[in-house]
């Protein structure tokens, strides 16, 4: 019986007294009595003329949830024109009723509305440059590691790269072989057509081995590696940042782009026109295949006029884009790797970002090849 009459002396009641002047708040305003509490003050037949003083003597507590509908029913009563004031509250009561009306009363702030137009597009750019400047700072960043590793040769970590070399280059040996055996094929038998309507059949030796020795070749091995190896940098650094092995890297000293960068710039510059000039024999092979079976050009005299028609110039032409491409894909993949924010989403995000950039810096930069080669008349 003790805890009942208990529970009932600090149940929280609103009443009004007789002379319709006066009401009485008693018991604990408090969260887990806030329902019945509710049923009280519905049950009150509120005046519609006399002024109202709450009394709050026998208010044994109140918390934020009391508070908010001790203030609800205040600014209601105020709302219908009636004058209402507190009497007995306790400090710490008054405290925190204040703090609740001045909250429930402080202005909204006026919606947002949303940027034009030029405000998106000065944002865009500011985040580009910006973006283009961090850029810039990594591949400054890195180059100077690589040039105190090259004066210093025991600290190039050669294992990584042999790693590295294996991951991107040996293994990407089949991919690489089968795509650029097709693209020898299709241009073998694209141009099949218009050479045999000329009699030009053995000018089908010019147009695939200079299609894929100078431009295909590398910018097909270009783009798969990006879509493979560039797309792993970036996943594997990016992961590494979530888990937080990253900054674990600079707490003990170790520069992350020496340790995580520089194997894998080193070894795809290494790989990437290996992988080239594989790409090179692979297409050749199957140009020569199809010229054969549509042409009726033997292998033989498809290779002697080869010899005719490819210079030296443009074989080395190819290659050597291929270390420049290199350069682009990993750092382009490394830096990506290093901007993820911390979540599994945001690795994905940026993977997608780092093959994107990586193509697309590529094929500019064989475009800006391209004119060089031109204006220098190679």
């Amino acid at each position: 019986m003790k805890p009942d009459a208990q529970t009932e002396e600090h149940a929280p009641q609103l009443a009004m007294d007789a002379d319709g002047k006066t009401v009485h708040c008693t018991g604990a305003w408090v969260a887990m009595k806030i329902s019945r509490l509710k049923q009280s003050i519905a049950l009150v037949n509120w005046p519609t003329e006399n002024d109202l003083v709450f009394d709050c003597s026998a208010l044994t507590a109140l918390d934020t949830p009391g508070a908010l509908v001790l203030n609800q029913t205040v600014n209601e009563l105020r709302q219908g024109g009636k004058q209402v004031s507190f009497s007995g509250l306790r400090p710490e009561c008054s405290t925190m009723l204040q703090l609740i009306a001045s909250c429930a009363s402080s202005p909204k702030s006026p919606p947002v509305s949303a940027p034009n137009w030029l405000n998106r597009a000065g944002q865009r750019t500011w985040r580009e440059l910006n973006n283009i400047s961090n850029m810039l700072a990594f591949i400054g960043e890195t180059a100077l590691i690589l040039l105190y590793s090259l004066r210093s040769p025991g600290r190039i970590r050669w294992r990584a790269i042999l790693h590295n070399l294996q991951s991107a280059g040996f293994e990407a040996l089949p991919i690489v072989g089968l795509l650029s055996f097709l693209m020898g094929l299709v241009i073998s038998y694209q141009g099949a057509d218009q050479l045999q309507r000329f009699g030009a059949n053995i000018f089908i030796a010019d147009l695939v081995g200079l299609s894929m020795l100078r431009e295909l070749s590398p910018l097909l091995t270009a783009i798969i590696v990006a879509g493979r190896s560039g797309s792993a940098y970036a996943a594997q650094i990016g992961t590494m940042k979530v888990t937080e092995e990253i900054d674990a890297l600079r707490t003990i000293g170790i520069t992350p782009a020496e340790l995580l960068v520089l194997p894998k710039l080193i070894a795809l510059v290494v790989a990437l026109p290996l992988l080239t000039v594989f790409s090179d024999i692979t297409g050749l092979l199957g140009g020569m295949i199809m010229a054969r079976s549509k042409l009726d050009v033997s292998f033989d005299v498809f290779l002697d006029r080869l010899g005719d028609a490819i210079q030296l110039s443009s074989y080395l032409t190819g290659i050597g884009k291929a270390p420049v491409f290199a350069a682009i894909i990993a750092l382009v993949g490394c830096y990506q790797g290093f901007q993820v924010t911390g979540s599994a989403d945001s690795v994905g995000r940026q993977t997608t970002v780092s093959v994107v950039q990586a193509i697309f810096l590529v094929i500019l930069s064989d475009a800006l090849f391209s004119i060089l080669f031109n204006w220098l008349k190679i």
